[in-house]
Formats: structure tokens, C-alpha cells, sequence
């Protein structure tokens, strides 16, 4: 487990470079698949954003770790990486805990649901700072460790978009800052 937290700045320096390589990704992306890509986007927080956020800190205790995310990122919709990646926006996150609750995880502080793919699997931060993903397309199935941290999850999302990425060895950007 990381005792370090997450960092804005190394969250925004993370959305510059994970824009840049989805930019290449996408310029090749019809040539070597044959159909046009969704859209992929890493959408930054906003003064319309903002105020989600500010609702769910009021409706749940958030992992700081969150509560700084969604200060930087609004939400990530990445369709056509892998098999699709999606950190909800806040107000989605609200929504399933009023619906859900919070994803209960033996030995670990109640999770929040806040990303998926496009599988159905759910990503759900612990207030230790641990990222957890179910093992199903279920709310309460099993979830195992995922990340160390929120970092390690968007390090490895990196290693995701730069994989699949021409000329990019491994997402040489994703210990960036």
C-alpha cells in the first residue's frame, strides 16, 4: 500500500501526455482497424464539474485521493483502448452510491465505485488509497487489488493507450512528473 497521496500536478501532467498519445492513437487508429474511432477523451474539470464534486464530498466521506482527481479530471472515456476504460464523472458516482452503497471489501475501509471498462468490470477506490476491480460485471461479487494507488491506476491506464500506440515503447511518459 502507498502512504503517498495524489498529486494535482502530477494528475495534470498525466492529462497532457495521456491527450498527446491518444492524439497519435486515434490518427492510426482507422488505418489498422478499418472503422473509425470512438470519441477518446480525457475531459478536464471545469467550473460546470466542480459542484458534482462538491456533492459527493457532501454525500460520502471520499478517499482524498478522489476528491483530487476529480478537481483535475471530470471524467475519461476511452472506448477504443483495450477494452474500454471509464472513470465516471462525480455526479455519476453519486448516483450509484445512492443507489449501490459503497462496495464493501474484506479487510479493507468501504470502496467507492468511481471508473469501469468495457466489460462491466467496476474500479472502486478504498479510503486506504488501494484501487480495487471486480472479478464480475456485479456491485457484489469480489473485487481484488487492482492498484496500489490511485497513480499506479492512471500509470498503468498509460500503459494501456501507449501500448497500442505506434513508435511508443511502453508509455515512456507514465512515470512522468
Amino acid at each position: 500500500m502507498s502512504d503517498e497521496r495524489l498529486d494535482a500536478g502530477w494528475l495534470r501532467v498525466w492529462c497532457e501526455q495521456a491527450d498527446a498519445t491518444l492524439a497519435k492513437l486515434m490518427d492510426s487508429f482507422q488505418a489498422r482497424h478499418g472503422f473509425e474511432p470512438s470519441s477518446n477523451e480525457v475531459v478536464l474539470a471545469s467550473d460546470v464539474s466542480r459542484p458534482a464534486t462538491d456533492a459527493l464530498v457532501d454525500l460520502t466521506p471520499v478517499p482524498s485521493d478522489l476528491t483530487t482527481m476529480y478537481w483535475v479530471i471530470a471524467e475519461v472515456s476511452l472506448p477504443d483502448v483495450e477494452n474500454g476504460y471509464f472513470v465516471h464523472p462525480a455526479s455519476l458516482v453519486a448516483d450509484h452510491f445512492r443507489e449501490y452503497g459503497a462496495v464493501q471489501i474484506d479487510g479493507e475501509e468501504p470502496a467507492l465505485v468511481f471508473a469501469s471498462d468495457g466489460g462491466g468490470h467496476l474500479f472502486a477506490l478504498a479510503g486506504s488509497g488501494r484501487v480495487w476491480r471486480s472479478t464480475t460485471a456485479s456491485w457484489f461479487d469480489q473485487f481484488d487489488l487492482a492498484a496500489a494507488c490511485l497513480r499506479e491506476f492512471f500509470e498503468e491506464l498509460s500503459q494501456q493507450i501507449g501500448n497500442q500506440s505506434d513508435g511508443l515503447s511502453k508509455a515512456s511518459w507514465l512515470k512522468a512528473g
